[in-house]
């Protein structure tokens, strides 16, 4: 029984049209790197870092400049998934102090990123 419910839930987050992702790659990003993808520089692709996990987001508009989700381009923004906030000052990489609820609410993003975007990297821990 909680197998079917785990199966539905994976399904709620899988597209229409599942794309045909690249295996995941681990290779270390810095997060200075990472900055250089936000979509501003077309000789740079643009990357959304959630939980440390990098994720190619180039193909999607909504996340390049002057449209809603830029304000994750570039940046680990855990927080401010986890927050379903778009305010600047939440993007960015804690999120291990926040409530249970939130914590939930940001592994539904990784989940539903992971089923739409190529993960290009890891963002290097100094």
């Amino acid at each position: 029984m909680a197998e079917t419910g785990h199966v539905e839930k994976s399904k709620k987050f899988a597209p229409k049209d599942p794309p045909k992702l690249n295996p995941p790659k681990d290779e270390p990003i810095s997060v200075e790197d990472l900055a250089k993808c936000d979509g501003t520089d077309s000789s740079y692709p643009t990357y959304v870092a959630i939980m440390g996990t990098v994720f190619d987001v180039s193909g999607n508009t909504a996340y390049s400049p002057n449209n809603a989700y830029n304000v994750f381009a570039g940046k680990d923004a855990s927080r401010a998934l986890a927050q379903s906030s778009l305010k600047p000052d939440d993007c960015r990489p804690e999120w291990q102090d926040l409530p249970e609820k939130e914590k939930g609410v940001l592994k539904d993003w990784f989940t539903f990123f992971s089923k739409r975007y190529n993960i290009v990297g890891k963002v290097q821990q100094l």
